[in-house]
């Protein structure tokens, strides 16, 4: 059984005959199994911007089967997308980006349904966007996009994936509202940032799939989310480092839940 934002207790779904053979090979994990593919099929996950970082973690939710997907993109696609942005192509030029990821996305899974905003996540639509989400992936290139998810998951009860790149470097953590930090805790100084910011596709491709990775180990209780720790990818040795993190006291967003 699964326990909505609704509070009220619903049987998880079924899965087709078909839906087994695809995800086979997951269903075959220790510890994951049937339930845990019923969990992905009953979840929705809400993704703000899928470009380098969120498109890789969209491509890989939706190939593993989750139900439902929100996504957030404004803008249309331009060539300095291209090194990075895995759901747009050259044929997209000049079109939305959100259409032209709602078209890949489907390929991948024609069986999702699937919610396309053409806006930007801010104060005044995070509340609505996040009703019956069961996970939220941040990854849009401002901060102030960042910081109003941040708000409004912590507001909801959404447990938020935080995920970031810069050149060759990268790093996620996820906050649960109520047990961990925020992004606010994490950054109680706004840093300094600047766009456009140098990108390798690749690396931004690997920060989006340890997110996918995170999505689906908050969704299913397989495995251990990055709670408390901020991991730190470095492309240029191939090493990465768990960094402790931790609540802090007074923040204005997350102290008092």
């Amino acid at each position: 059984m699964k326990m909505s934002q609704r509070g009220m207790e619903k049987p998880l779904p079924e899965l087709t005959d078909e839906e087994r053979e695809i995800y086979r090979r997951q269903i075959m994990m220790s510890g994951f199994g049937e339930e845990g593919q019923r969990k992905l099929k009953e979840a929705t996950v809400l993704i703000t911007r899928v470009g380098g970082l969120g498109g890789p973690a969209a491509m890989e939710l939706a190939m593993a089967g989750i139900g439902r997907m929100i996504v957030i993109h404004s803008g249309v696609v331009e060539l300095s997308n291209l090194n990075r942005q895995n759901l747009m192509g050259y044929d997209q030029l000049g079109k939305s980006r959100a259409k032209a990821a709602e078209a890949s996305l489907k390929k991948l899974n024609p069986g999702m349904e699937l919610v396309i905003y053409t806006d930007e996540i801010h104060d005044g639509n995070s509340a609505e966007r996040l009703k019956g989400v069961d996970v939220a992936i941040d990854s849009p290139p401002t901060l102030e996009e960042r910081f109003s998810l941040n708000r409004g998951c912590m507001k909801a009860g959404v447990p938020m994936v935080e995920a970031s790149m810069y050149g060759m470097e990268g790093q996620v953590t996820t906050f649960v509202p109520g047990r961990t930090g925020c992004l606010e805790c994490l950054y109680p100084v706004r840093p300094e940032w600047h766009i456009p910011f140098p990108v390798l596709g690749a690396v931004s491709g690997i920060i989006g799939c340890i997110a996918a990775i995170e999505a689906v180990k908050v969704i299913t209780g397989f495995g251990q989310p990055l709670k408390d720790i901020l991991l730190h990818f470095d492309a240029e040795d191939n090493t990465m480092k768990r960094i402790p993190i931790r609540r802090r006291p007074g923040c204005p967003v997350c102290s008092d839940l």
